[in-house]
């Protein structure tokens, strides 16, 4: 048996509708860019719509020569109704179906323990982990009629929907910083992306967490000034995370060659995870 290992083969995701949530800025912006350049059609949503219009435009100059594209969707995904609105949208826009979810948006709170804030919870988990549920939940069918287009002669789907989760090493892992809820959060986000694996395989979707390290952005820029060498000396790889990463593991998991892992928490984060202590 041969295999077609090029742009289009093994490993290609070219013409695929995508939907990235905080897409514009950080880890979301370097899977959307990898997305794009690789031949895909991305929707960017966040509550930042300036953020999503400059990622939107500058991203499709650069996925010309691929014939891959972005498109800004701005939506407060905090909110259900919002979850709604863009389910709606990308729905009535590409005829109801949708071939990958990155479920990348999330938020972060951090405060001493004797002073941590009840308010920290009601927001992380809201956004970290209730409403990835809401929106996954909202956007399966768009992803089920997506994969019924490539039953194979035995009726098997070769190239289900996929549902990637952005979750983090924090979930796995006790942090030394405290960031209570977020680790909570990501912590019940890989459990409920297994669970959802289960329910999900069999209607032709898989669902997926990639356990991310520290990568440069937003988020991390704090941590990173106070904390960037310690880290970096840390790593049995001795850096962090770069854009070619996060995309790589996104793009892996949504083409052929990934189609058969459901229910995985893929460890992106060179090692940190099993030794650092930061």
């Amino acid at each position: 048996m041969s295999f077609n290992l090029g742009v289009d083969g093994l490993f290609g995701v070219k013409g695929k509708v995508v939907l990235v949530t905080g897409g514009g800025k950080g880890l979301g912006r370097m899977i959307s860019e990898g997305f794009v350049r690789n031949g895909c059609k991305v929707y960017i949503s966040s509550r930042d719509a300036a953020a999503c219009d400059a990622a939107a435009k500058e991203l499709t100059i650069s996925g010309k020569p691929s014939g891959g594209s972005a498109v800004s969707l701005p939506a407060d995904l905090s909110s259900y109704e919002e979850c709604k609105r863009l389910a709606a949208e990308i729905s009535s826009r590409e005829k109801g179906k949708l071939n990958i979810l990155v479920n990348n948006s999330g938020a972060n709170w951090g405060a001493p323990y004797d002073s941590y804030p009840d308010a920290a919870f009601s927001k992380v988990l809201t956004l970290n982990t209730q409403r990835v549920f809401s929106l996954s939940q909202l956007l399966t069918p768009l992803l089920e009629k997506a994969a019924q287009e490539s039953k194979d002669s035995n009726g098997n789907i070769t190239d289900p929907g996929r549902i990637i989760h952005i979750g983090s090493i924090d979930g796995i892992r006790v942090p030394t910083l405290g960031t209570y809820a977020y680790s909570a959060s990501k912590a019940a986000l890989h459990h409920m992306s297994r669970h959802m694996a289960v329910e999900l395989g069999p209607r032709g979707v898989t669902s997926n967490t990639l356990a991310c390290g520290p990568f440069p952005s937003k988020m991390m820029a704090a941590t990173l000034k106070n904390f960037g060498e310690q880290i970096v000396g840390s790593n049995p790889m001795g850096r962090i995370g770069t854009p070619e990463d996060a995309a790589g593991a996104c793009l892996f998991l949504s083409s052929r060659a990934g189609a058969f892992v459901n229910g995985a928490t893929l460890r992106l984060d060179g090692g940190t995870s099993l030794v650092s202590k930061i």
